[in-house]
Formats: structure tokens, C-alpha cells, sequence
């Protein structure tokens, strides 16, 4: 019933965000006066300014930090207090994926909706042609034109989606090529799960309930891509056969993927897993001349070809040179299920 309360004080508009007069009690911040006020006293470490966002879709705040400027229509004062710490937080994860970090100069982009209803219409207007791709039931944030757009779903979905699609527009920006999908998606997913301590967050991939039940069912229903395959696949080709479990089974084995190269063997592919991601960061991955053009020109559709072909020559320039991947497949299988042992399903 609150919920429902703020919702209506909140369409009235910024311009009615009166504050109660002195002595008559706490203030109220479900106007954007009230949010910019509170954001404001509680002194975030990560803040860097406030003020009103005139928009066509609600009441809203622009908020600013070092790196980035986020758009919002969400006036939940607990939520909201802690989504620049978080973004924040993100971007120090997302350089740390890298041995060498990265300089970010121009401010990064997010727009955070305070429900779906506004994220639909923000989203007819500016993903045009591709709208109805992106507001298909199911999904809840996307990275398109440089822009990371979401709505509150819920703190723990809201901030898992900032973070994946927040790593998407992070390398996006700053890799020379573009990643192949099982290793843009495995390493998104990173940043899907996390915990707060004292406006800072940390980033726990191995709290990652969502994927990691994905990734036992998969090993119980006898599902597992074979690797040679998972590194070759496009989601877009499971999709358009409406395969949940494919879509899931190929989710959930790209993040465990990821956490295989980095942590397996107390990290000794980590060196390789750098190696890629630098030299896709700085457009040095031994491709052909027509590839490295389609890997650095974004305006180029990803096609399903391309991807399959690039993802599996990197794959074995840097990661396993067997042409069966026969003795690493094992080693991942073991790995899959060593941590999902403890993971129960509902």
C-alpha cells in the first residue's frame, strides 16, 4: 500500500515537492526536492552532484559521479542512496578485469526508470525499430547506443542488471574489438551479484543463485553444451527457437566459463584470460584483416558467422590450442559441477 501511496505523490510532479514546515516533522522526499535534499545531506562518498531531470515520464533526478550520469525517475530514498556507490563500484570492478586499467574521461550513461510502464515508453521512442526486441516479457535492462537503460525491479535484480549491462557499456566504449559473445555475457555476469558495506560494493560471483541454478539444472538434465560449441554460440540462435533451456544452459556455462579460467587450478589460466582481454582492449588479436574490420566497427551487425568462427579461433589462440578441446572440457565439467555441489534448487 505505500508503494501504491508514493507512486501517486510522485506523479503530481517535481513542482509540488513542498517541504513541511519547521517543526512539522520529517520531511517528505517523494518529490524530487525531497530526494535532492536527502541525497544531498547524507553526505555519499560517491555523489558528486544532484538536480531536477525535466523528462517527459515522471518526476525525476539526473545524478552525477566521477564516471557516470544517471537518469532516474526511482525516488526510493534507500534504493536510490546507494545506486552511486554502486556504479561506482562497478566501474573499479570492470577495470579490474584488466592488468592494466583504464582512464575513462567522458561520463558514462545510465537511465533507471521507476517502473516498467516508463521504461516501455522511454524505450519505443529511443531504440525505435528494435523496441519491441527489447520489451519482449522477461527482459529488464538492455545496453543500447552507448546507454545502459533499466527499471526498478527490485534492489538485488535492479542492481544485478546495472552491473551486467553496466560491463557491456564499459567495454563497449573502451575495446578496440568487439568480445565474442560467450566471453562478453561470461564475464557481464560477474557483476550480477554483490553486497554493501558501508556504501561500498563487492562483487561476488560465486553468490550468483541465478546462474548457478541455471548451470545444475543443465547438469542434471544431461543438457551441457559441449565447449566446443558453447564458444562458437550466439544467444540470438536459441532464441529464435524459443529453447529456455538452451538460453539457459548456454547463460549459465559462459559465467561458469569465465569464473573456470580465472579460478581453476588456483588461477593458472588467469594470465591467458588477461592476455585476451588486453590485446582485444587494444586491437591486437591475431585475426585477418577483414575480421579485425568487423571486430572494430560496431555499426556492423554481429552476425552469427562471425561470431562462431572468431569466437573459437580465439578461444584456442589463447586459451587451449587442442583442436577437440577434449582435456579442458573435462577439467570444466569437474569445475561445473564442483560449484553448483551445494546450490539447491527450488
Amino acid at each position: 500500500m505505500l508503494i501504491s501511496i508514493v507512486a501517486v505523490i510522485c506523479l503530481a510532479g517535481c513542482s509540488e515537492g513542498q517541504f513541511p514546515k519547521k517543526g512539522a516533522g520529517v520531511q517528505r522526499i517523494d518529490t524530487c526536492d525531497g530526494m535532492i535534499e536527502y541525497l544531498q545531506q547524507a553526505h555519499l562518498p560517491a555523489l558528486k552532484s544532484v538536480e531536477v531531470w525535466q523528462n517527459g515520464y515522471g518526476p525525476g533526478v539526473k545524478i552525477v559521479t566521477k564516471h557516470y550520469e544517471i537518469f532516474t525517475t526511482l525516488l526510493d530514498p534507500l534504493l536510490l542512496s546507494q545506486v552511486p556507490g554502486f556504479m561506482e563500484s562497478a566501474y573499479r570492478g570492470y577495470n579490474n578485469q584488466l592488468p592494466e586499467p583504464i582512464a575513462t574521461t567522458a561520463k558514462f550513461t545510465v537511465y533507471l526508470f521507476a517502473d516498467r510502464r516508463q521504461w516501455e515508453s522511454f524505450t519505443k521512442t529511443f531504440a525505435g525499430r528494435q523496441a519491441s526486441l527489447y520489451c519482449k516479457p522477461g527482459v529488464r535492462a538492455y545496453y543500447l547506443k552507448g546507454v545502459c537503460v533499466t527499471y526498478n525491479s527490485g534492489r538485488e535484480r535492479t542492481f544485478s542488471n546495472l552491473g551486467h549491462e553496466g560491463w557491456h557499456q564499459f567495454n563497449s566504449r573502451h575495446f578496440k574489438f568487439r568480445l565474442p559473445t560467450w566471453l562478453d555475457e561470461g564475464v557481464a555476469m560477474l557483476f550480477e551479484a554483490s553486497r554493501e558495506t558501508m556504501g561500498l560494493f563487492y562483487f561476488e560471483p560465486s553468490r550468483n543463485m541465478q546462474r548457478l541454478g541455471a548451470l545444475k539444472t543443465t547438469l542434471i538434465k544431461n543438457k551441457m553444451i559441449p565447449l566446443k560449441k558453447l564458444i562458437a554460440l550466439n544467444p540470438a540462435e536459441m532464441l529464435d527457437v524459443n529453447d529456455n533451456d538452451a538460453v539457459g544452459a548456454f547463460y549459465g556455462q559462459s559465467y561458469a566459463l569465465v569464473r573456470f579460467l580465472r579460478e581453476e587450478g588456483y588461477g593458472k589460466r588467469l594470465r591467458n584470460y588477461h592476455q585476451l582481454l588486453l590485446d582485444g582492449l587494444r586491437g591486437d588479436w591475431p585475426l585477418s584483416e577483414a575480421s579485425k574490420r568487423i571486430a572494430a566497427d560496431r555499426n556492423i551487425p554481429l552476425t552469427i558467422r562471425w561470431n562462431r568462427a572468431i569466437g573459437t579461433q580465439l578461444f584456442k589462440q589463447y586459451i587451449d590450442s587442442d583442436s577437440d578441446l577434449t582435456s579442458i572440457e573435462k577439467e570444466y565439467i569437474t569445475f561445473c559441477r564442483k560449484i553448483v555441489y551445494h546450490v539447491r534448487l527450488k
